[in-house]
């Protein structure tokens, strides 16, 4: 298949499983994730009517947003691990990051000449060295966001966890993403779902769905 086509499958399927929920697909935010593949592919995504895609590694992304500053409208998201002595440098280019998961990076992003916008990431397993913060910790960092100068906060973030039902992950997601909201009402969006598991996602509440393979085909075979 050819990226126009993996495309077009991916939105057709995000539309269904949208419509099976009751929802619209206008609802969601498909963002594919271009890690490995060069610049030349996000240009051809941005042809296709495409304006949001991630990148999940600071220097990857950082080059080919340089690559790139020609097109004004596309939105870069931050989705991989981040290093607070790397936050500001990521700040510089990507307007949404989506994986912030403890206080001390909300205070390196935050600034009062300019706005960002952010996820809590939260670790849906009892492993620590998963990314994202405990579900304990979301009411505290919640609070912190708030605030903080020039952080918006959009909501939660989550990767189910691996052999687990997604479906049964993503519906604590929507949980959490309730009880943070008590606290913070604009923090409605929730970021979950990828390749093999966003209709899973779709049906608890996703917003922003993070897309890799399943659009952007394999890696190229030198990545």
């Amino acid at each position: 298949m050819t990226l126009e086509e993996r495309l077009a499958e991916v939105t057709a399927r995000a539309a269904a499983a949208a419509a099976r929920a009751g929802r619209s697909v206008d609802e969601l935010t498909i963002i594919p994730v271009t890690k490995f593949h060069p610049a030349s592919l996000v240009r051809e995504l941005y042809e296709l009517g495409v304006r949001d895609v991630a990148e999940n590694r600071h220097q990857e992304a950082r080059e080919k947003a340089v690559e790139l500053a020609d097109l004004a409208d596309l939105r870069w998201h931050f989705v991989g691990q981040l290093q607070g002595k790397k936050a500001r440098q990521v700040r510089s280019y990507a307007h949404i990051i989506h994986s912030i998961d403890r206080a001390s990076l909300i205070d390196s992003l935050s600034s009062a000449d300019e706005d960002t916008s952010i996820f809590l990431q939260v670790n849906l397993t009892d492993d620590p060295a998963r990314g994202g913060a405990a579900a304990e910790q979301l009411e505290e960092l919640t609070e912190h966001a708030l605030r903080a100068p020039g952080i918006r906060l959009e909501g939660l973030m989550a990767v189910a966890p691996l052999g687990a039902d997604p479906r049964a992950a993503f519906a604590r997601v929507r949980e959490l993403s309730e009880r943070i909201r008590l606290t913070a009402p604009m923090a409605s969006s929730i970021s979950t779902g990828m390749s093999a598991d966003f209709e899973s996602a779709i049906a608890e509440g996703a917003t922003h769905l993070r897309i890799g393979t399943a659009i952007t085909g394999n890696r190229p075979a030198d990545g």
